[in-house]
């Protein structure tokens, strides 16, 4: 970090120091460069010439320093031929930056080379350059390049493709000689190594490394025919053995299939540049959507948190964001000011014709939504995309407008939004299927009274942003089994509070404004058009009574808190998740009593009409589960005596004539019945005919 700063501060005073000396040289009119001296080692040096250019002309010659005195002698104006290239590049009015390129090859000649651009010695160029800033014929300033550049000691193609090729390790190994661990020496009996000579071979020759770390990387497996002998033949040999030629070994192809490798360009911080739409045929889901003059079509979008202005649109793919400006003076540029002409574009459809996007102006009703001070000409742009097929049929464009005063800065919150119909209805994300799942949006809808179907919406609750004001806050939908509790603060002041009825419909439209849905999903994916897939919202209004000889400074029955009930029950589990549906939702609200303060020896509260005190407007939503009817309790007999339960048992004797009852749906009642009275027949036959009934029979004629 010591070094960043110490850099920061250096280009700090450099450019400083540039500037002054730019205001230096104006008035004069004069020139310098700066730097006047510079030590290149690199074929291109860039310098800066500053003050009057305009009638400035630029001469390079080779100079070299006196024997006598070691100085050098004064700029000249006449032109003189070297191996350097002098361009110019005009930076603003009074800077001009210099570069000098280097005419010459800097790779190092071989020795039968006879090409005269290439360097004979490793110290490939020394010697020192001036750069003269010539009026007509007089000089002006001077600037001195003393340059030291070596030989570069690489061929002049090594690298040329940029590729680094490997042998494709099917047919010949990565490595052939594993074993050669040091470079440009001879390893102890590593007998594969090229730089050991016949002499430190015959050192280690029996004693070799094995297999193919030794350099063996293909040895022949022992199922080859060739390989065995018939002394030391299994006896398995020859019937089993395998006939292959050697090049079909069994360790190639070990490693990576050898291939083409190109190098990835590192991270950057330059911004990317976007490639050229391709032209459409057909839209698919995603794919971005293109004008007729071949560009995309953007539309400010949130990206990484932020707001970009020009951000392509993908087809089928709803979104709603809003990008908050501070700005000091009126928007004069897109996309907070653009003409009817920018906006009504001409769109590709996808089918091989052009739509064009609909313009409609709405004036916005209330700007306390959008603001909060100042002025804008442009609050949000709602887009709507018609598709059908792969085709769009049309697009309509509502842009809701503004004018106020600007006093001061303003805190802009535009809105830009998306939506792909299709006829005239919404591809709407669901929050479970069938049931919710947590984390998800509660549906909710309005009743359309001329199509009869239900119009999606959401149940909010408060979301405070900035300052915490209710002018400002912003709603956030009411999130599936999850309880939250969030509010806003509304500035009151003595005069408000002279007039309770009016503030108690103020608060309660707020209030209002959060839950405007008459109907509640049962579960989620409702479809609109089926009525048993929506519950009625059940609202409890809130009990004011209008009190006579009212406390001054003091409003009761204030509808401030905004309570969200919601009952839910577990219908079933899918792939063990549990799906729940809703099966009540309630809407109350809580009062509160509105008094201000104007103890403890502040009084201004109740005096200056100006001054106002913050009074919280909350709402809530809590999720109540519905526990599963488990059936009537057991008694004390299904308690103690488990061997009777038939959901424990595999005999149940409470079911032994079961066939006889109606439950049984096996076959015909009438079939049962009298299969059961032939059973009951033979067994009081075999009853009466049988030993026991013999026995009675003779105990009751001994009697």
């Amino acid at each position: 970090m010591a070094n960043i700063g110490l850099l920061s501060a250096s280009i700090s005073v450099r450019t400083s120091f540039i500037l002054f000396l730019v205001s230096f040289a104006r008035p004069q009119n004069i020139v310098v460069f700066q730097p006047s001296f510079l030590i290149s080692n690199g074929p291109k040096v860039s310098a800066f010439l500053l003050g009057n250019t305009s009638r400035i002309s630029l001469n390079l010659k080779t100079v070299s320093a006196s024997n006598t005195t070691g100085s050098i002698g004064s700029s000249s104006c006449v032109p003189e031929a070297t191996r350097w290239a002098l361009t110019t590049e005009q930076m603003g009015k009074s800077v001009v930056r210099v570069h000098l390129t280097l005419n010459q090859s800097l790779h190092l000649c071989s020795e039968n080379e006879t090409n005269a651009d290439c360097c004979p010695k490793p110290l490939c160029v020394l010697e020192t350059l001036q750069v003269s800033a010539c009026l007509g014929s007089r000089p002006l300033a001077s600037l001195l390049i003393q340059a030291t550049i070596n030989a570069w000691l690489f061929p002049p193609n090594a690298g040329s493709d940029n590729k680094t090729v490997f042998p494709n390790q099917v047919y010949q190994p990565l490595g052939v000689c594993p074993c050669d661990l040091t470079h440009r020496a001879c390893d102890t009996r590593c007998c594969c190594d090229q730089d050991c000579s016949n002499e430190d071979l015959k050192l280690f020759a029996s004693h070799c490394l094995p297999g193919p770390f030794g350099g063996e990387v293909s040895p022949t497996p022992d199922y080859q025919c060739s390989v065995q002998s018939v002394e030391n033949s299994p006896d398995w040999f020859p019937f089993l053995c395998v006939s292959s030629s050697p090049e079909n070994n069994p360790y190639l192809g070990l490693f990576y299939q050898g291939d083409t490798i190109a190098p990835r360009p590192g991270p950057s911080f330059q911004m990317p540049v976007l490639s050229a739409p391709v032209p459409v045929s057909l839209y698919i889901q995603g794919s971005p959507i293109v004008t007729s003059d071949h560009k995309y079509f953007t539309i400010p979008q949130m990206v990484l948190g932020r707001c970009i202005t020009a951000a392509p649109v993908a087809f089928l793919q709803n979104f709603k964001v809003e990008c908050v400006t501070f700005f000091r003076s009126c928007p004069t540029g897109p996309p907070l000011k653009m003409l009817q002409e920018d906006l009504s574009t001409d769109v590709l459809n996808g089918q091989g014709g052009v739509v064009k996007v609909n313009l409609t102006d709405v004036e916005a009703p209330d700007l306390s939504l959008f603001l909060s001070s100042g002025q804008t000409d442009f609050i949000s742009l709602d887009y709507k995309f018609y598709w059908k097929g792969n085709g769009i049929t049309s697009i309509s464009l509502t842009r809701t407008v503004q004018t106020v005063v600007l006093n001061g800065s303003l805190t802009l919150t535009t809105r830009y939004s998306a939506v792909f119909l299709n006829g005239e209805s919404m591809a709407e994300p669901n929050s479970g299927n069938p049931g919710y799942q947590v984390g998800r949006p509660v549906i909710a809808g309005i009743l359309d009274n001329n199509t009869e179907l239900i119009q999606r919406s959401l149940i909010n609750i408060w979301k405070p942003v900035g300052d915490g004001l209710c002018s400002s806050a912003n709603m956030k939908p009411v999130v599936f089994g999850e309880n939250s509790t969030s509010g806003c603060l509304l500035p009151i002041g003595q005069q408000n509070m002279t007039q309770c009825d009016l503030l108690r419909e103020i608060v309660a439209d707020l209030q209002t404004a959060l839950t405007t849905a008459t109907y509640v999903a049962q579960r989620g994916n409702p479809k609109p058009t089926t009525m048993t897939d929506w519950l009625n919202i059940s609202f409890v209004t809130p009990n004011i009574s209008t009190e006579m000889g009212a406390t001054a400074g003091v409003c009761r029955d204030i509808p401030s808190h905004q309570h969200i009930s919601v009952w839910s029950l577990t219908t079933s589990l899918v792939d063990g998740i549990p799906q729940r549906e809703i099966q009540a939702l309630e809407v109350s609200y809580g009062m509160s009593t509105w008094a201000l303060d104007c103890g403890g020896g502040d009084v201004s509260l109740c005096e200056d009409l100006e001054e106002s005190q913050l009074f919280p407007v909350t709402s809530s939503v809590t999720f109540i589960d519905i526990p599963v009817n488990t059936g009537p309790p057991k008694t004390r007999f299904q308690i103690n005596f488990t061997e009777y339960d038939c959901n424990r048992n595999d005999v149940c004797w409470p079911e032994l004539a079961f066939p006889f009852t109606r439950y049984y749906t096996g076959e015909p009642y009438s079939q049962s019945l009298a299969k059961g009275m032939i059973l009951v027949f033979m067994f009081l036959t075999a009853a009466i005919l049988g030993t026991p009934w013999r026995q009675i029979r003779q105990a009751w004629h001994n009697i």
